[in-house]
């Protein structure tokens, strides 16, 4: 596991040759715009994709559908898209750029709150049904299939019956701020690593952390 560590952070001409060959591509971070969304659970998309922009030294500017922003890793282009669609309409934002940019649909990866998965659990899939989620559920009517990669980043459910949109609408609570700059932190090394390894690797590196 060292090894191949090694590799994904340093310099490995082998992985590379057993990546995708494209070398574009699009990561998308769900959330909604506007200062009453700002540091709410359902905007995980918009947060990674901020601290990923802070990391790499990179600013979004705002463009057609959503905020967007390109920076280069181990010679692969990367486009992030932050919506301005609001959550139940992304799969618009989503589209218009897969096709604007010429990037295949194995090559886009989609950054979600998941309230089935406990604080801070991160999973990545290649595949799967929306489960609920209106923003997804709307990719998937637009690109009309589930088999898209999805990066779950868990928030938790500590909500009574009929409250869960208060929840994911809701501001994260102290502990829950107190972890976030290492859970962001493993979350831009899962994009570097599909980006640079591909899904089926970082599936295995990373899922579970």
């Amino acid at each position: 596991m060292l090894n191949f560590i090694n590799k994904l952070f340093g310099s490995s001409k082998t992985l590379q040759q057993e990546t995708d060959p494209m070398k574009k591509f699009l990561i998308i971070g769900l959330g909604n715009i506007g200062p009453d969304y700002e540091e709410t659970r359902h905007n995980i998309g918009f947060k990674i994709l901020d601290f990923l922009a802070e990391q790499e030294d990179f600013t979004f500017e705002s463009a057609k559908l959503g905020a967007v922003a390109t920076f280069k890793h181990k010679g692969k282009s990367v486009v992030c898209l932050k919506p301005s669609t609001y959550m139940n309409l992304s799969g618009k934002a989503v589209k218009y750029w897969m096709d604007k940019e010429n990037i295949t649909l194995d090559n886009v990866l989609i950054i979600t709150d998941d309230i089935n998965l406990p604080f801070g659990s991160i999973r990545l899939k290649g595949k799967g049904s929306d489960g609920g989620h209106n923003g997804l559920k709307d990719i998937q009517n637009v690109l009309q299939t589930t088999n898209y990669n999805r990066f779950r980043f868990g928030v938790g459910a500590d909500f009574s019956k009929g409250k869960q949109v208060d929840y994911v609408l809701g501001k994260w609570d102290n502990d829950q701020q107190k972890a976030m700059p290492e859970r962001l932190k493993i979350s831009t090394d899962l994009i570097r690593s599909f980006v640079f390894a591909g899904a089926k690797n970082t599936m295995n590196l990373f899922n579970g952390k």
